[in-house]
């Protein structure tokens, strides 16, 4: 097998689809190898060595000679382009930002050429790993990725890189921004399916299968994660997976799902009604609509997402006012985290690399002790290249609208006699996939009908 440097392999290219554990793509050459400069010049690792782990499949627990479909860690994936059981990319600073990253992949047996018709990957053997580790002993490793068994990392240099890392990842560049485009138009062609076929009668399974089936059609590898589809009650469920369950006459059907494409995610909901929707479902869907419009605007790069979050919760808030749900100041009401009844998630996360990609805390940053901030998923400012979700809901929730302890701390706060009556509504939410741009922000779903 050839000796290659990672900047000039075959495998330096996006990751297309498929369950076998080593894959090689069509070249990319160029667009990986800035990508890993630009990762050398985030981490700073001085004499610091970075290995990152692909990772190895998981049997499934029968007695089976099969596997969980392998998935490289998206760390891995990230800084190689390449799906390969087993691998090491490995990068030593010393040798410079782009000749220092190598790529360590396994030999493929005769087996598994005979039984999964696998190719080798263009790499250097993974036998030869431990003398180029040897070579570099008594320097500090950062191990991020899958764990490599029997090495040994340090502990805060690995933090520190994971996090610079991380942070590192969460602009997105032109050829992940071309794979999330192609994975929103087979997901604005499944929902287009999925509405046409909705109503009085059919089952969320079968909206399921209309939805996916499309995405299929349209080019996805496979669903970024698992599909959500909810009627009536069971559209307040925030993760519910497809049943049998019919639609009724005027109920909400909830849809949160999205297509991956080469492990790049597209997450859209949409919330629509079997037949024709109540005067109530119009007032409530409408609150929820302007919220998620205004906070769409806001993703401005400089932004600090919390402040989109507690906008969004003050502007939902004040709709619930108006149609007499609650009752008093809106900003008061968030700031006592009454929206939390209605409102029990943050506004959004990151996608792309993976469904919730690059979320977390800005590099220094600490969780915020404010109450009404607990249910954010990240805490940074925007910046161009960013994609985030921005998913606003408003849901009747049994388990939480019917606690006693939450009805005694807000009893003044919510017009319970009013809000009984929908207990078994469901609920509504509506999430787009955003890019921060230096200008204006840029709704990569746009396409997908947000008409109740």
């Amino acid at each position: 097998m050839l000796r290659v440097r990672l900047a000039e392999t075959a495998c330096d290219t996006g990751y297309s689809g498929g369950e076998r554990a080593c894959t090689t793509f069509t070249p990319m050459f160029t667009e990986f190898a800035n990508r890993r400069a630009r990762l050398a010049a985030a981490l700073k690792l001085n004499d610091g060595i970075l290995l990152i782990g692909a990772g190895s499949p998981v049997p499934l627990p029968e007695n089976t000679d099969q596997t969980y479909p392998f998935r490289s860690h998206s760390e891995f994936l990230y800084a190689s382009g390449v799906e390969c059981a087993g691998a090491i990319v490995a990068f030593d600073p010393l040798d410079g930002p782009r000749d220092g990253w190598r790529l360590f992949v396994p030999e493929v047996t005769e087996g598994e050429r005979v039984w999964e018709a696998r190719s080798q990957v263009t790499g250097e053997p993974l036998a030869a790993f431990p003398a180029w580790i040897a070579e570099r002993r008594g320097r500090p490793v950062a191990q991020l990725g899958a764990p490599l068994h029997g090495l040994e990392a340090d502990a805060s240099l690995t933090v520190g890189v994971r996090e610079s890392f991380l942070h590192a990842r969460r602009p997105k560049d032109a050829f992940e921004l071309g794979l999330m485009r192609r994975a929103a138009v087979a997901t604005a062609a499944g929902y287009a399916k999925a509405a046409a076929f909705i109503a009085p009668g059919v089952t969320e399974r079968a909206v399921q299968i209309e939805l996916e089936a499309e995405f299929f059609r349209h080019g996805a590898t496979c669903t970024g994660y698992g599909t959500i589809v909810g009627t009536g009650p069971n559209s307040a469920v925030l993760h519910f997976a497809p049943t049998a369950r019919a639609a009724r006459e005027g109920e909400f059907v909830l849809i949160d799902a999205g297509a991956e494409l080469d492990r790049y995610v597209i997450d859209v909901t949409r919330t629509y009604v079997a037949g024709g929707p109540s005067a109530f479902q119009r007032d409530l869907y409408q609150v929820v609509l302007d919220a998620q419009i205004r906070a769409v605007n806001r993703c401005k790069a400089g932004v600090e997402w919390r402040d989109i979050h507690l906008q969004c919760a003050v502007d939902m808030v004040a709709g619930l006012v108006s149609m007499g749900l609650m009752r008093g100041d809106a900003e008061s009401l968030v700031d006592q985290e009454a929206h939390v009844l209605f409102f029990p998630h943050g506004i959004g996360h990151m996608v792309g690399l993976g469904v919730r990609d690059a979320s977390g805390m800005f590099p220094g940053r600490t969780r915020s002790p404010r109450a009404s901030l607990r249910t954010l998923r990240m805490d940074l400012p925007l910046a161009p290249g960013y994609v985030v979700t921005v998913e606003p809901g408003l849901y009747f929730i049994p388990p939480i609208l019917t606690d006693p302890k939450r009805r005694e701390r807000y009893k003044d706060c919510v017009v319970w006699d009013r809000v009984d009556p929908h207990l078994s509504l469901g609920g509504v939410r509506i999430e787009d996939n955003v890019l921060v741009t230096d200008g204006a922000p840029e709704v990569l779903t746009a396409a997908i009908s947000k008409t109740l």
